[in-house]
């Protein structure tokens, strides 16, 4: 396989549960850079609250950010794909929303929204889960209904975000299986314990890597994706190769064509350099 491409999710793949880079993924990366291959981190964030350490990466340039609802070129400042969701669904999402015991926020033009009742509600729905709770506050503006201030935007919706309780995880598997039957035109995933993220089925990590891939002149083959969860299956499915991690969900695993090591074993870095070494891996 002549790999040309390699996009990584970030939560569960490239980082350590501590949010940390392992070193190994580090130097594999910068062994990867050094050949050519375009490295492009997927996450379900927007770009602007990508880790630090990974923004200041020389060789990062291109994001697929938002699970696929945009693909962003750093070198250049601008949006090369979007699939994004219409306002008068998410307003109808929300409705939705308001009838079950849930907090809900949303990503609209790279930034966070969220009504300041639910915003000031968030510690009891990250109990287990500190950093990302610090990550929500520090990326969602708290207005005062949230419904209203789309409304009054007017614009598209990159994503929409449940939070769920530790005791409500039935209801959040009700929910996953429910909500592609209530919006046909919407996708469920998640990406946390106790999330689910809704984004546009024009969207996707897959749809986004394909769409990257076509502008930079790549087929399908010539790329790679690692991810863990089913924020990652529609890329693990698209890409040349398909990696799921150890810590990964089942349904990725079953989807890829490898399985490597966790996030804390560098698992990304035990694929790459064998990428490198030319080893045939599909």
């Amino acid at each position: 396989m002549s790999c040309k491409l390699i996009a990584f999710d970030l939560d569960g793949t490239l980082l350590r549960d501590d949010k940390s880079i392992p070193p190994e993924n580090l130097r594999a990366l910068e062994a990867a850079a050094e050949r050519g291959i375009h490295l492009v981190p997927a996450t379900g964030r927007i770009v602007q609250a990508v880790p630090e350490a990974v923004r200041k990466l020389p060789f990062i340039r291109y994001y697929i950010a938002v699970n696929g609802a945009y693909v962003y070129d750093a070198g250049e400042e601008k949006t090369l794909y979007r699939g994004e969701i219409p306002v008068e669904t998410a307003l109808r999402f929300c409705a939705y929303a308001d009838t079950l015991p849930v907090l809900y926020d949303c990503y609209q033009e790279n930034h966070g929204w969220i009504s300041r009742a639910m915003f000031d509600r968030l510690e009891a729905y990250f109990q287990t889960e500190p950093g990302i709770l610090a990550l929500v506050y520090q990326t969602r503006t708290p207005v005062e209904e949230l419904k209203e201030t789309l409304r009054q935007r007017g614009r598209p919706v990159q994503k929409l975000q449940m939070y769920f309780r530790p005791e409500q995880m039935e209801l959040r598997r009700e929910q996953i299986q429910k909500l592609p039957e209530l919006f046909p035109d919407l996708m469920a995933s998640s990406s946390l314990k106790n999330n689910i993220e809704i984004n546009s089925v024009t969207a996707g990590k897959g749809p986004a890597l394909l769409a990257l891939a076509e502008r930079l002149g790549l087929t399908r083959e010539e790329t790679a994706a690692f991810g863990d969860g089913s924020n990652d299956l529609s890329m693990v499915r698209a890409a040349g190769l398909g990696v799921a991690m150890a810590n990964g969900d089942e349904e990725v695993k079953a989807a890829a064509d490898l399985i490597t090591g966790s996030n804390e074993e560098a698992g990304v870095a035990q694929v790459i350099w064998r990428l490198l070494a030319g080893e045939e891996l599909v």
